[in-house]
């Protein structure tokens, strides 16, 4: 019997608060990744604007959510001038 998942976030993590926390913390990622490209700075110009090392942004850059928590990614969108906005709705049920 195989499982379908809403997305790929609820099938490798064991609770549905985990998969909430890694999407958030992915969109986070993909906004300053899209912020740094668009810059133009360099990426040592980009973390020092962000509050963080050029290695801290290249294992952004390269995708390791696992280095970040989502307090850290809320502050370095702030950092880069980026409003965040949260959306709360019910699982259907």
């Amino acid at each position: 019997m195989s499982e379908t998942f809403a997305d790929v976030w609820d099938a490798i993590e064991d609770t549905p608060e985990q998969a909430a926390n890694l999407k958030a913390r992915a969109a986070l990622m993909r906004e300053i990744e899209r912020w740094t490209r668009d810059s133009g700075l360099t990426q040592t110009q980009a973390a020092r604007q962000l509050g963080i090392t050029q290695p801290r942004l290249s294992d952004l850059m390269r995708g390791r959510i696992d280095k970040f928590s989502l307090d850290a990614l809320v502050n370095m969108t702030g950092a880069a001038g980026l409003e965040v906005t949260v959306t709360v709705r019910r699982h259907a049920a």
